[in-house]
């Protein structure tokens, strides 16, 4: 049987400084938990909760023996694709223009402009052959490339000369379509940034990156559908990279499209997680693992429409997945009687889009969509400079149109949806909303005390300290510092301090605190301070070194918040049914991006009986309608807008105490005294309601 939690007695505190500067001292894991890596913990953690997604799945491909099998899934599937993106907008006027044509050699271009919403603009080429028409026409989502469409004309060229009409366009975040501009009107970051920075918001809300992506190349589909020179009956999609991401996601999503062939992207999840990690915002989709959606399944989806895999045998997009997805996916087109609609082809190069998939592509499109079955090459192509191709005078959009970017149509969305939050407070009993709250975040019903794996007794200096690693759930070590006054009656507060830091971040805050006569429990949440995954240099600026397990999170339906949350009332609980402090009165503190975990923590669990935020965000409303935030990844909770912010939690609370300290905005700066009692208006009537206004203290700085 584990242990109970243990609460040693030590001496007053002091010589702090000397406690703080000696890390070594301060350190649980001696030797690594479940004999992983400290760093890996978190990591090696999410691994195998997928891993047991994966599985499941496995079983669920297994038990496909019949064509209605395999349509019910695919109607199953792609109705939770859809609702993972938020569903889709009204369709409204393309308001399309032709702002420059361009004439070749058997072929012309066309510089355009058109809407994917209202006032939201969307620049693409369009190449179109000699003759009358109307010709088939293949859409070309463009990877990440800085100039955006215009790195993909060869591949447009080579389709316009072979007789198919070719389209690419700009997605977000690239070519003349970044939705950040700095003041002199040049992108503030690079593509991959963009989208994630989009996808934080979004997620927020109920949507995500891809819903931006998706909806504006169904709409691309649309303009070509409407143009007299299409045959809308013979439209096929092909992109590489990115664009083999939104060429998956289209060929799944949209009937129209009768070929597709998606480049140097299909995987298996499962191999990505394990190799190269989540990607950018745009190949996320919230809860993708938990309901069971695969790389391969964008290929099932589809069938029994034509589909070519093509592959790059030293792509960082793993060829072990992509050789494990193709399996499936021709066994599953088999089972609806036809197998030889899905092919792989797979040539010995890095991650590109190749002469010889280009080759490969034509030859496909041309079969599928012309009814033609013949070897063909590419030859010589004429390409044009970037200013030839560009559809703006400044070459963004944003910046000669003055239109609407994908941050606006978050922040519009949060705005719709703040009534439905009132409305869910007024219509709910406090029970009810805790149990949505609990859905959300991912917690189950009931938490399992921590459990104490190993704990030492030591002094530094004058200074006694007890540590102890504690267990919250399988695979989960939760590093723990405890301190208490000398004379002790059994009734002192207990302090549980959780920082964003790690459990001794704040030397000072836990001496005081010790010497105030409060028992005092700090420690790592998972992912935090000892376990805080190794840096990821390239994503911490906007997102931190958590980013990919943050990802695997969402994928999971399980968030980093609700994570950590489970670990903070799982000590919680220990610390409640232990004899000694069972009676005591329990206080939190949360620190940094920990302050939303201790507002979560306080609404859900009514024996802590006051709660300080220090450094905290203020709202996640803030952040959806912020397009530059930083850090905030790690407490993404998807959809949790369209039932509360994070100032809604106040009025459960209430009525115990609520200090807030130092708020911060979504880019993470101190917000001054003004813009903190404004920005915490709804906190105050919250708990006006309850009529405990004297329970909530602001605290800004002057």
């Amino acid at each position: 049987m584990p242990r109970q939690f243990w609460f040693s007695c030590i001496g007053v505190l002091g010589l702090w400084a000397g406690f703080a500067s000696a890390a070594d001292d301060v350190t649980v894991l001696k030797a690594d938990p479940n004999g992983v890596p400290p760093r890996r913990m978190l990591s090696e953690f999410n691994t195998q909760q997928a891993k047991a997604a994966f599985d499941a799945r496995r079983q669920t491909i297994a038990g496909i023996q019949t064509g209605d099998a395999l349509k019910k899934r695919q109607d199953e599937l792609r109705a939770k694709f859809i609702q993972a993106l938020g569903g889709f907008p009204e369709k409204t006027p393309l308001n399309a223009q032709v702002v420059g044509v361009s004439k070749q050699d058997g072929f012309r271009v066309e510089r355009v402009i058109y809407e994917s919403r209202p006032n939201h603009h969307v620049t693409a080429n369009l190449y179109l052959p000699e003759g009358k028409g109307p010709f088939a026409a293949v859409l070309v989502p463009c990877g990440h490339t800085s100039n955006g469409k215009i790195g993909y004309q060869r591949h447009c060229v080579l389709l316009a000369k072979n007789g198919i009409a070719a389209m690419s366009f700009d997605p977000i975040g690239q070519g003349e379509r970044y939705q950040l501009l700095d003041p002199p009107g040049k992108p503030f970051t690079n593509s991959t940034n963009e989208h994630t920075l989009v996808g934080i918001g979004a997620m927020l809300v109920g949507q995500c990156t891809a819903s931006y992506r998706v909806w504006d190349g169904i709409r691309s589909i649309d303009y070509l559908c409407s143009r007299p020179e299409i045959d809308a009956k013979k439209i096929g999609v092909t992109g590489s990279s990115g664009g083999g991401t939104m060429t998956s996601y289209l060929m799944s999503l949209d009937d129209r499209v009768a070929a597709a062939a998606p480049s140097c992207y299909i995987t298996s999840l499962e191999r990505l997680f394990a190799t190269l990690g989540p990607q950018d915002g745009e190949q996320n989709i919230p809860g993708q693992v938990a309901f069971g959606m695969e790389h391969a399944d964008y290929v099932t989806m589809r069938a029994p429409r034509p589909t070519l895999i093509l592959a790059a045998t030293q792509d960082f997009f793993d060829i072990q997945g992509t050789w494990t997805s193709f399996r499936e996916a021709k066994q599953l087109f088999g089972i609806a009687g036809y197998g030889e609609r899905v092919d792989l082809f797979e040539y010995n190069t890095k991650h590109a889009y190749p002469k010889q998939q280009r080759e490969a592509m034509l030859r496909f499109m041309r079969r599928w969509l012309l009814g033609i079955d013949e070897p063909v090459t590419e030859g010589e192509l004429p390409t044009l400079k970037d200013e030839e191709l560009r559809c703006t005078r400044t070459g963004q959009v944003l910046e000669d149109l003055k239109g609407r970017s994908a941050f606006d149509y978050t922040a519009e969305r949060d705005r719709q949806l703040a009534g439905q939050r009132a409305k869910f407070f007024a219509s709910n009993k406090p029970d009810d909303v805790l149990k949505e709250v609990r859905r959300l975040v991912g917690l189950p019903g009931s938490i399992k005390p921590a459990a104490v794996k190993d704990k030492s007794a030591g002094t530094l200096g004058t200074t006694a300290l007890d540590k102890m690693l504690v267990e919250t759930e399988a695979g989960i070590s939760v590093p723990v510092l405890s301190f208490k006054p000398m004379q002790v009656t059994g009734m002192e507060p207990v302090v549980v301090v959780v920082h964003e830091q790690g459990k001794a971040a704040d030397a000072a805050l836990l001496e005081g605190l010790v010497k105030a006569g409060n028992r005092v429990v700090s420690l790592d949440l998972r992912g935090l301070g000892e376990t805080a995954p190794a840096p990821l240099p390239n994503r911490a600026t906007f997102f931190g070194h958590d980013y990919r397990d943050a990802f695997i999170g969402i994928h999971l339906n399980r968030p980093l918040l609700g994570q950590r949350l489970y670990d903070l009332l799982s000590v919680i609980e220990a610390l409640a049914q232990h004899p000694a402090t069972a009676k005591a009165e329990f206080r939190l503190i949360g620190v940094g991006l920990c302050g939303p975990l201790a507002l979560h923590a306080a609404a859900l669990d009514n024996r802590i009986k006051h709660v300080t935020i220090d450094r905290g965000l203020v709202s996640w409303s803030a952040v959806a309608r912020t397009p530059t935030t930083y850090g905030q990844l790690t407490n993404v909770v998807p959809g949790v807008l369209q039932t509360y912010d994070l100032p809604d939690l106040a009025g459960l609370i209430a009525p115990r105490t609520l200090v807030i300290k130092n708020a911060l905005d979504a880019q993470q700066k101190p917000l001054k005294q003004a813009a903190l009692e404004e920005a915490y208006t709804a906190c105050k009537e919250a708990f006006a309601r309850q009529k405990a206004e004297k329970q909530l203290t602001l605290q800004g700085e002057q």
